[in-house]
């Protein structure tokens, strides 16, 4: 076999067999099948696609080429869940614990934020000593004490997706559903979980701005999962505006803790309840309205916030964090920015708010940039609020204090205000299974 032929066999537009993915795959990342032979490859999936068989078979054989975690000592259906990133996306810290206090385990791989998204690892990594790098045999312990954990993704999950990843990056082949889909996918199975939640982000802060991006992208992932014996569902999710309040590590934490004790912004509550659903619906815990019921019954009891505390206590963390969030990490500079005139919020540019909170240390533009745990956003007034000139639109918050005249620039640029009230929020979209998409 020779990768010359698989390559002119995707450019006229022929579906790879599991030979030739395994040839191509196990042949780059040993080291004898050069860059640029996969590069052209890749150029040539770009412009001809991969069938959802092809799809799948890439998708195992990327998550075969590394670890893969054995979740099968652990009773129970074992579910994950996978957002695509977004600006305030504390959602995993709310929607884990509360699947965990329903008897669902939920034991969790997590990845960190990179540009305008945030990422989990570093919310958690916000409360002191919480430890995300755990030796796989704690991670099954703690999920078998607790039902819950999240840790941060081994070195050796699906390396090959990594290699491949970083020569996606710099060859202009990054745009192509079935790459974007075994890439997410890839790790989801190699992460050992029986039943997986995609939560696909649209809208402005998203990777996939419109509705009908996301969808394909979900039914992309929903088939991969399906084909390797996973029970696969995904909910298109509004990211044209923030998650929440707060934007930023130890900010979200706390709201995440205000939320899991009944409080919060109420379409962060909902939409955690409705992802818990939905998960708890994977691992075969009734009829969807059923295990809606059973979600707000573990929030509303207090079960969920148990929970969470319990994964702080053994993971290493200072749970007392949790019993008073005012004792988390707080940066010593902040400045409040005012409405300029009056209205209803009608627009916010998600991705530049996300920007905005990067800018004052919240995130990261490169993986090896440092985080300023308690910097970032925290925002007055939402989405079709009222206003008037001078009332208090968000609080900035940061170390960096040469950095807030720009990053108010920026964020009053990235909302606007209108006399007339926006239409209403919608929260969900679509729910995507293997029957197809509905319309929610």
């Amino acid at each position: 076999m020779r990768m010359v032929d698989i390559i002119h066999k995707k450019r006229e537009g022929g579906a790879l067999s599991e030979q030739e993915i395994r040839f191509w795959i196990e042949g780059y990342l040993q080291g004898e099948i050069p860059d640029y032979q996969v590069s052209a490859l890749l150029m040539a999936i770009v412009w001809r696609g991969m069938d959802a068989q092809e799809t799948a078979l890439l998708t195992r054989q990327m998550a075969a080429s590394g670890e893969q975690v054995d979740l099968r000592f652990i009773p129970g259906i074992k579910v994950d869940k996978h957002s695509t990133g977004g600006v305030g996306d504390k959602t995993t810290l709310i929607v884990g614990p509360i699947v965990a206090a329903c008897g669902v385990p939920v034991a969790k791989m997590s990845g960190r934020g990179l540009g305008h998204t945030g990422g989990t690892l570093d919310k958690l990594e916000a409360i002191p000593g919480f430890q995300t790098t755990v030796e796989p045999e704690r991670f099954l312990q703690i999920v078998r004490e607790n039902g819950l954990s999240v840790i941060g993704q081994t070195h050796n999950i699906a390396p090959a997706d990594k290699k491949l990843y970083a020569l996606r990056d710099v060859t202009g082949t990054v745009e192509s559903l079935p790459l974007i889909a075994s890439s997410i996918m890839s790790k989801k199975l190699a992460a050992g979980a029986d039943a997986i939640l995609l939560d696909v982000k649209t809208g402005s802060g998203a990777f996939m701005k419109t509705l009908e991006e996301s969808c394909a992208l979900a039914q992309e992932m929903v088939s991969i999962g399906e084909q390797n014996g996973r029970r696969t569902a995904a909910l298109i999710t509004n990211m044209d505006v923030p998650l929440g309040y707060a934007v930023g590590n130890a900010l979200e934490v706390r709201e995440a803790v205000e939320t899991l004790k009944g409080g919060g912004p109420q379409p962060l509550q909902e939409i955690c309840l409705q992802l818990a659903a939905n998960m708890l619906c994977l691992a075969e815990k009734g009829p969807l309205p059923h295990c809606l019921q059973l979600a707000r019954q573990a929030l509303e009891s207090g079960q969920a916030l148990k929970k969470l505390r319990e994964m702080v206590v053994l993971q290493g963390g200072d749970a007392s964090v949790i019993d008073d969030p005012s004792r988390l990490p707080a940066a010593p500079y902040t400045r409040q920015v005012c409405a300029a005139n009056d209205g209803f919020i009608v627009r916010m540019d998600t991705e530049q708010c996300g920007l905005v909170s990067c800018i004052l240390g919240a995130g990261r533009a490169r993986k090896e940039d440092a985080i300023d745990y308690g910097a970032g956003i925290l925002f007055s007034a939402g989405y079709g609020q009222r206003l008037q000139a001078g009332d208090p639109l968000v609080t900035l918050y940061t170390s960096r204090p040469e950095t807030l005249q720009e990053a108010e620039r920026l964020l009053q640029e990235a909302i606007t205000l209108s006399p007339q009230p926006p239409a209403a929020e919608k929260l969900l979209y679509a729910r995507v299974t293997k029957e197809g998409i509905e319309s929610l």
